[in-house]
């Protein structure tokens, strides 16, 4: 069996309200990839991806500079491609939204000039 590689990944901008899980589940599936994404509290996606290294890298630019048709990425962040023997995960799937503690502060806003500010 080939090796598996695996990165954690968080993407920022408006990646919310917009299906990006929804096309990242899409993407993953396409290039035969395993693990998961969520939404934060913090207004990202986070989540982890595992499979062929080309694979990996294909789905780590499309985090970059991709994403759903109505999202805008301002960064994305990726954890040290690890090597494994096996897989972790049997398909991509998308979990259950990050609860939210009671006096957390809301996610970052985007200003009406299409910038993103945070909040004070």
């Amino acid at each position: 069996m080939a090796t598996v590689h695996s990165c954690e990944f968080e993407v920022f901008g408006k990646v919310q309200g917009v299906y990006f899980r929804r096309h990242a589940e899409m993407k993953a599936k396409t290039l035969g990839l395993r693990g998961w994404c969520m939404n934060t509290a913090d207004g990202t996606v986070k989540g982890y991806i595992e499979g062929p290294r080309t694979e990996l890298n294909l789905m780590k630019e499309w985090l970059r500079t991709t994403g759903s048709p109505a999202s805008n990425i301002v960064k994305a962040e990726f954890s040290e491609d690890q090597e494994k023997r096996e897989y972790g995960f049997k398909n991509f799937h998308i979990r259950p939204d990050e609860p939210r503690e009671k006096n957390r502060r809301p996610p970052n806003k985007q200003n009406r000039f299409g910038k993103y500010e945070s909040n004070p």
